[in-house]
């Protein structure tokens, strides 16, 4: 119940400024226009976000014949959960990551790059897996994926109005400054939104994918793997897309600098203190 609460707050946030910077572009026509727009993109989102997700990242679907072991234990990871058997993807990239998309359990898909394969230990790697079926489970991955579909439609909304202006009720011709105003506060209002949920989501993940485990440590040695990889080996900037960082077990940019103040993922330092509180309870 409290997750559909996040849902509805998180829709409504986005759709709200979606229309408000409508209203900049076209007046009151267009925050209608772009309230027909949010509406239609909310129901895209449900429907088909997680085949653009997928497609975003080049995935490719693999089965118990093609990638027999990390099937396998996602299959297992699963029946410990009680979920139904999600459909698994791999990602031709050296980074190390993972994510879980879908609408709902029953038609959710998991995702992991080729470099998580090759960087972690299996126990690792069940710990990671776990995770994203902690999300599964907790029905998240809808959030994400509403939200990532959003913001990536605000940030080109904003952008729109800061290149051309805006127009108020009466047809006129808005202030310049404003207009640019909003092309740069709109996609950071947007991606402040996102954040508000998704670090309490990561936590909550964290807990459960070691619960479905039953290996918190293992989950703990792989976030901490995948964080000194990841400085090292971020996701290039032509195949990183930033408004699907919230849906990664771990943040795909570099998180260095000003960028890591506004973090899509809690600190990894204090996401493996919890789980090595949980390794000692």
């Amino acid at each position: 119940m409290f997750n559909l609460v996040k849902t509805a707050i998180l829709m409504a946030a986005i759709t709200a400024l979606f229309m408000a910077v409508g209203a900049l572009i076209g007046g009151q026509t267009g925050m209608l226009v772009a309230l027909a727009v949010a509406v239609g993109l909310n129901f895209y989102s449900y429907w088909f976000s997680d085949k653009l997700v997928l497609k975003m990242y080049n995935a490719r679907e693999v089965d118990a014949s093609s990638a027999p072991q990390f099937y396998r234990m996602v299959q297992d990871l699963a029946q410990r959960a009680g979920l139904p058997m999600p459909k698994v993807y791999l990602i031709d990239e050296p980074a190390p990551n993972a994510f879980a998309t879908g609408r709902n359990p029953d038609n959710a898909a998991v995702a992991a790059t080729t470099g998580i394969l090759r960087v972690l230990s299996e126990r690792e790697l069940r710990g990671v897996m776990a995770h994203e079926l902690a999300h599964v489970a907790h029905r998240d991955i809808l959030i994400s994926t509403v939200s990532a579909t959003m913001a990536g439609a605000i940030s080109m909304l904003a952008n729109f109005a800061g290149f051309f202006g805006g127009r108020d009720e009466n047809g006129r011709q808005t202030n310049v400054i404003a207009s640019i105003a909003v092309a740069i506060l709109a996609p950071l209002a947007a991606s402040l939104i996102q954040m508000a949920i998704s670090r309490a989501r990561e936590f909550e993940a964290d807990r459960g994918g070691a619960e479905i485990s039953g290996d918190p440590q293992a989950l703990a040695s792989a976030l901490d793997k995948i964080h000194r990889y990841a400085q090292g080996t971020p996701l290039p900037a032509t195949e990183a897309h930033p408004e699907t960082a919230q849906m990664m077990i771990m943040n795909p940019l570099s998180g260095g600098g000003l960028r890591g103040l506004f973090s899509t993922h809690p600190a990894t330092e204090e996401r493996v203190a919890r789980l090595l509180a949980m390794v000692r309870r």
